[in-house]
């Protein structure tokens, strides 16, 4: 008798599947490329038609280090741009903030000012190429920096096309960058959702993530179902905005993580299209516009070892092509070395050319959706969306996603799953090659670091010398609006809210600092404190 195998998220496999009783009905949940409700993919021909964007991710202490790494991968074959900014640049601190201490352009390029953003994006075709921006709390600030660094170039803002990540729930349950309390947080989403459909139309004004909960120890059925818990969250917030649901779903986009079990990850982004549709369809009659779920990808960071890095490749070309065969719209691959150090030069180069040669070489993309049909895999596609409903009915019960966070319902899932998985590992029944199993014991190579004394130094200079040079009086009554304006966006406010997108990026274009501006809501709005 063969022993039961469960797929990492618990789901059974079967020793071997065959042709389901309800055939037909199978193939009418499918669907159509291109077609409601997408469970084959959201363009008809897919891949036939363009290449999913491939988007190598770069964030290098100074905005000149970054600008270089982005200049070598678009001249490389990358074809949009993503951008890591530092923890004091996510979290509303000046570079020269005590609080930044130690931690400036360690995990991401530094930007105080929109000056700095000016070298981040010089000689970049902005009017040309996309870009992603992973930031939360201060999403709104540095999309005024790239709108100012565009005009301040002559490039309109109908011409721009991007990404801000701007999701704060996962933040609060699983990444920790937040600044604000929730209701603020979501209102000023929800103005972003309005400023960009209005003024910068070709632009993503969130990715609701699911890679940061599942980088955090989600399983796959938690990522998919507290993925489209949020979104309903963000939905409901622009609504009660006064938004309509044509008028910024449409934009909405996604970021997933990828992992190692090739057929699951390929079912959950079938199932994640299917079920966003059918709940915006069910919940807020959305048209089809609105009901495609249109995603980004990044190949699972936790997947990666220190042991035997170059076993990586191996692991993240798996996660590569399970995205192209689960349909994703853009991809990052990350280098065999990240789990030592930032990527170097030549392992980012052959992430790049891992997508390239899935994408030319390996056929996966030369029809839609190459696995439909396969039992196994609709099955799969099945078995996830049915446990993951029941995941957003739970959540539902609670009161939706903002309370459960409230409540530390998500966190507390989250951490019970990841110790589950860690128990797996540490008893053999989870195999990690390299780790504990086929290990050899050879020490991991040391990858060399900047100097990142040195680089804080020499930021903390620059941003002190930005506010010598500026215009204080402009900037100050530029920030006084900002102010002025926060109080709209608390819970108690009723009526209409004035405008807060254009005072902030008055605000940047007279040279206000991401610290500063952060700091005008923050003395109105209060800081997110977690549960316990």
């Amino acid at each position: 008798m063969t022993a039961p195998r469960l797929s990492p998220s618990g789901l059974p496999i079967e020793v071997a599947y065959h042709p389901p009783a309800d055939a037909q009905d199978v193939a009418a949940r499918v669907g159509e490329p291109g077609q409601f409700p997408f469970t084959r993919g959201v363009q008809a021909t897919m891949y036939r038609g363009r290449l999913w964007t491939m988007r190598q991710y770069a964030g290098f202490g100074t905005a000149e280090a970054t600008n270089a790494r982005f200049k070598l991968l678009l001249e490389k074959g990358q074809t949009g741009l993503s951008t890591a900014f530092d923890l004091p640049t996510q979290m509303g601190l000046d570079s020269d903030d005590p609080r930044a201490l130690g931690e400036v352009g360690r995990v991401g390029v530094a930007i105080d000012t929109v000056d700095d953003m000016h070298a981040l994006l010089a000689d970049l075709p902005l009017e040309k190429v996309s870009t992603s921006m992973t930031i939360n709390a201060t999403a709104s600030t540095l999309l005024a920096m790239y709108i100012v660094v565009a005009e301040e170039r002559g490039i309109a803002r109908s011409a721009l096309s991007g990404t801000v990540q701007n999701d704060l729930l996962k933040e609060y349950i699983s990444r920790g960058t937040y600044i604000y309390p929730a209701a603020p947080s979501l209102a000023l989403i929800a103005e972003m959702f309005r400023f960009c459909a209005a003024e910068v139309p070709q632009w993503n004004p969130i990715s609701i993530s699911g890679y940061h909960m599942r980088e955090a120890g989600a399983t796959a059925v938690q990522e998919l179902a507290f993925t489209l818990a949020n979104t309903l969250a963000y939905v409901r917030a622009a609504l009660d905005a006064g938004l309509t649901i044509g008028q910024f779903a449409p934009r909405l986009s996604f970021f997933f993580a990828c992992h190692n079990d090739l057929f699951e990850e390929v079912a959950k982004f079938r199932a994640a299209r299917r079920m966003y549709a059918t709940m915006l369809r069910e919940r807020f009659h959305a048209d089809d516009a609105s009901c495609r779920l249109r995603f980004h990808t990044q190949t699972g960071g936790v997947t990666l070892q220190a042991q035997q890095p170059l076993n990586n490749v191996v692991r993240v070309t798996v996660q590569a092509l399970a995205a192209v065969l689960g349909g994703t719209q853009s991809l990052h691959t990350n280098g065999y070395d990240e789990a030592l150090a930032l990527p170097t030069a030549e392992a980012a180069t052959l992430a790049l050319r891992t997508q390239q040669i899935v994408g030319y070489e390996s056929g996966a993309a030369d029809t839609v959706d190459p696995l439909a049909g396969s039992w196994y895999v609709e099955s799969l596609t099945d078995e996830l969306e049915r446990r993951a409903r029941a995941v957003i009915e739970e959540i539902d019960a609670i009161g939706g996603a903002v309370a459960a966070v409230e409540a530390g319902w998500f966190q507390d899932a989250i951490a019970k799953s990841a110790y589950e998985e860690q128990l797996r590992i540490e008893a053999g029944e989870r195999v990690i090659v390299g780790v504990n199993k086929f290990a050899d014991g050879s020490e991991p190579p040391i990858i060399p670091t900047p100097d990142f004394s040195e680089l804080e130094k020499g930021q903390r200079a620059r941003v002190q010398g930005a506010r010598a040079a500026r215009d204080a009086a402009r900037c100050s009554a530029a920030l006084a609006a900002v102010h002025e304006a926060a109080p709209d966006y608390l819970p108690a406010h009723t009526g209409a809210r004035r405008e807060l997108m254009p005072r902030i990026i008055d605000a940047v274009r007279a040279r206000a600092t991401v610290g500063e501006i952060s700091n005008a809501l923050e003395t109105v709005w209060g800081r997110y404190r977690p549960v316990g």
